[in-house]
């Protein structure tokens, strides 16, 4: 089941200096109960033990964890499932490897990628608004899109993108589950404070796996 409204998105590099791990804790602290590790440039060695310390934390909250593209490390440290990109492994086989209790989440940014992500527990739909971090994906959706990819999925969708406490109430108002958010906990001078203004902002809400 998708237990979960706030969906926390890591990014080393936006820590300010901090340890990425006390940035998590700190979000955990907050409320935060889903993380995906998303790391891109760490090797595979470093990738591991990283997530094992995450997946250490994170069992300690009861939160999820989720290992970006990287099955092989998800299974190693027996994390929540995995987040899945355009480029990665389809759903279908993600699936087969994991077996059917493990979490899948797949970014989106258009109704075909929707379409074609059909077996995913929940997907990413984004960019709504700017983000530096996200410029790489085009121009921002927009709320009305966003409505668009909610009326058709038929699993819940967490918006991504420029999103922070004040925007929430106009993307939930879309349908949305909840929201994916980078910078708004990362490069947060006090994360777990951050967490509990979010989720302030998102009311508690459980969807059942398909």
């Amino acid at each position: 089941m998708i237990d979960f409204r706030l969906y926390c998105v890591t990014d080393r590099k936006q820590t300010a200096g901090r340890p990425l791990v006390d940035v998590v804790r700190a979000a955990l602290d907050g409320g935060v109960r889903a993380v995906q590790l998303r790391e891109k440039d760490i090797e595979g060695g470093e990738l591991y033990h990283l997530a094992a310390r995450l997946r250490e934390i994170t069992a300690r909250y009861q939160a999820r964890l989720l290992i970006n593209e990287r099955l092989d490390v998800a299974l190693a440290v027996d994390a929540d499932g995995v987040h899945l990109g355009q480029n990665s492994l389809p759903v279908t086989t993600a699936r087969r490897l994991l077996g059917p209790n493990k979490l899948i989440g797949v970014s989106t940014h258009s109704l075909a990628e929707i379409a074609a992500a059909m077996g995913a527990d929940f997907l990413v739909f984004g960019p709504v608004y700017f983000t530096p971090s996200k410029a790489a994906y085009g121009e921002p959706q927009g709320l009305d899109r966003l409505r668009k990819a909610v009326a058709h999925s038929s699993v819940p969708i967490f918006a991504i993108g420029g999103i922070n406490g004040e925007r929430i109430p106009q993307v939930l108002a879309t349908g949305a589950h909840g929201v994916a958010m980078i910078s708004a906990l990362s490069a947060a001078s006090d994360p777990m404070h951050a967490a509990r203004e979010l989720l302030q902002r998102l009311p508690d809400h459980t969807v059942q796996r398909n």
